[in-house]
């Protein structure tokens, strides 16, 4: 994790002075903030600072504010939240539209993903049958040969190879 930068640790600093000049920081930070007011000049001018600060914003006038104010406010809040409304709800149709148009992308997918799978499946059935067509036509005769031992015999003597050469 990087460092925060000087900017961020300030910011973060001056957080825990107003804090500790407002009495919202628990004990461990105040005494933390009380440790570096002690050991640090540069921070004691800080918070005496941001006390003076305070101090004058307490003794600007406070403005009263009237019961049209109020209500111009909510009735700007009403129409902001009517405008979202409004937008959510032009969004609506169009998310709508979305969602079927994935599924209806995903169910093509799925489609063509299932039609490209049966026609591999198909066509290594047909190679299968093509590999071994030579012995579905001779069914018949292999059928008629009741020992293996026959077939391995006729094989060494040539006779196989040469009933297929006779038949290509």
């Amino acid at each position: 994790m990087s460092q925060p930068s000087p900017h961020e640790r300030r910011g973060e600093l001056e957080e825990q002075f107003v804090g500790y000049l407002d009495g919202e920081l628990d004990a461990p930070n105040a005494h933390r903030v009380e440790e570096a007011l002690a050991a640090d000049p540069h921070v004691r001018e800080e918070v005496w600072k941001l006390e003076q600060t305070w101090e004058m914003l307490d003794e600007l006038p406070r403005t009263q504010v009237d019961e049209s104010f109020t209500r111009s406010t909510v009735e700007m809040i009403a129409v902001r939240a009517e405008q979202e409304l409004a937008q959510a709800a032009q969004l609506i149709p169009q998310r709508r539209r979305n969602a079927w148009l994935l599924s209806g992308t995903v169910v093509a997918c799925a489609a063509i993903a299932g039609f490209l799978s049966v026609l591999v499946m198909e066509q290594r059935a047909d190679e299968r049958l093509l590999r071994d067509l030579p012995v579905i036509e001779n069914f018949e005769q292999y059928r008629e040969v009741g020992d293996i031992e026959f077939l391995r015999l006729l094989r060494e003597r040539g006779f196989a190879q040469a009933e297929v050469k006779h038949g290509n």
